[in-house]
């Protein structure tokens, strides 16, 4: 659970939820981005066609499309036609029914690469816990993936809401909690952030107030991901590729950059006494939540990171942008396949409130 803080720059010892964790891995990973790959001009013009862009809100949100830092944002919507390319705007019914059956389809297909990397029997998984912000109808993600995916009645599932883009943080602490022997756990998230694009730029549109512009319209994208996560009476003759070692939660008062480096030193004495070495702050890679330009470079500065050690974070956002609640498991997704890498991984989301999911990985390798 998250904890409240009012201490010397907001933090204090009861602000953590530190969970100590026990054996645990994930034996798979999978991301699923749609086919569309925009830039910032094509969603200025997407704007231009239904509103009026001079606006003082709706004209400083398009700039900041145009410098955002991301080249091209991953979407399920072509701008040109079908959804939300209509005058009126999409009603909240257009916008479930569109999400259960473009973001199932996306979320599955990321389950399945998972799936097929774990190399289990479709019939072993125990559990399943989905995420995502985009629908909050009954049935939820959970159980919709679960019917499409052909899994049995005997999987226990879990649909959490509210979480926003630290979602992918979240299933890991969630799935990390079950104690079910044994535990073979598929999560995963999914985000449509664009179908709320037309209600973003007309609410911007309307609006007087600069101070409070909503930036997601100008940052988000579209996105999908799994993993498996096994305990050791679970994995079998799977080949783990991260050991979970540990997870901690945070309540950030104020500025997200400066809860990171906190959490890290707290999370790394533990972290130690598993491994006996000392590690610091450059041993780690870090697969951190890519919820914008200032989060990227300020939890890069205020830990003296290198664009190396942010290489996957820094590639997600300028290719497929903030994806919302599946990124930070995109990212790490990436992070493995992007050459030899360092042994140890520190995970990071953020989300509303805000909230922090830290958490420390090891990878997987014989040498």
């Amino acid at each position: 659970m998250n904890g409240h803080s009012n201490g010397t720059n907001g933090f204090k010892e009861s602000a953590f939820s530190s969970s100590p964790v026990p054996d645990l891995w994930i034996t798979g990973v999978g991301s699923q981005y749609p086919p569309y790959l925009h830039t910032a001009d094509k969603f200025v013009n997407y704007a231009k066609r239904f509103h009026d862009t001079e606006t003082p809100v709706l004209k400083m949100l398009m700039r900041l499309t145009e410098n955002s830092g991301t080249e091209t944002r991953a979407c399920t919507i072509d701008l040109e036609t079908g959804f939300g390319c209509q005058a009126e705007l999409p009603t909240v019914e257009d916008i479930d029914v569109r999400f259960r059956k473009v973001g199932v389809d996306l979320t599955v297909q990321a389950c399945r690469k998972a799936l097929r990397e774990w190399g289990g029997d479709l019939n072993d998984i125990t559990h399943v816990v989905g995420v995502s912000f985009s629908s909050i109808g009954a049935p939820g993600l959970d159980y919709m993936v679960i019917r499409k995916l052909g899994l049995g009645c005997h999987v226990e599932n879990v649909n959490l809401q509210g979480i926003g883009c630290a979602g992918s943080g979240a299933l890991i602490a969630c799935a990390a909690s079950i104690r079910k022997r044994p535990a073979r756990i598929l999560c995963f998230a999914c985000e449509l952030c664009s179908q709320f694009l037309r209600h973003q730029y007309a609410e911007a549109e309307s609006s007087t107030d600069l101070a409070n512009m909503d930036i997601a319209g100008a940052i988000f994208g579209d996105a999908a991901s799994a993993f498996v996560l096994c305990n050791e009476y679970g994995l079998d003759d799977a080949t783990p590729k991260f050991q979970l070692l540990d997870i901690i939660t945070k309540e950030i008062p104020r500025y997200t950059k400066k809860a990171v480096k906190p959490l890290f030193d707290k999370l790394l004495p533990s972290y130690l006494e598993k491994f006996g070495s000392d590690l610091k702050v450059a041993d780690f890679d870090w697969a951190v939540h890519p919820g914008g330009e200032a989060i990227i470079v300020g939890v890069r500065d205020e830990m003296s990171l290198t664009e190396e050690q942010m290489r996957a974070t820094r590639q997600i956002y300028r290719t497929r942008g903030n994806g919302g609640s599946p990124t930070m498991i995109a990212v790490l997704d990436l992070l493995r396949n992007m050459g030899r890498g360092k042994n140890h991984v520190v995970t990071a989301s953020f989300g509303p409130g805000l909230a922090i999911e830290m958490a420390f990985l090891r990878r997987c390798r014989e040498d």
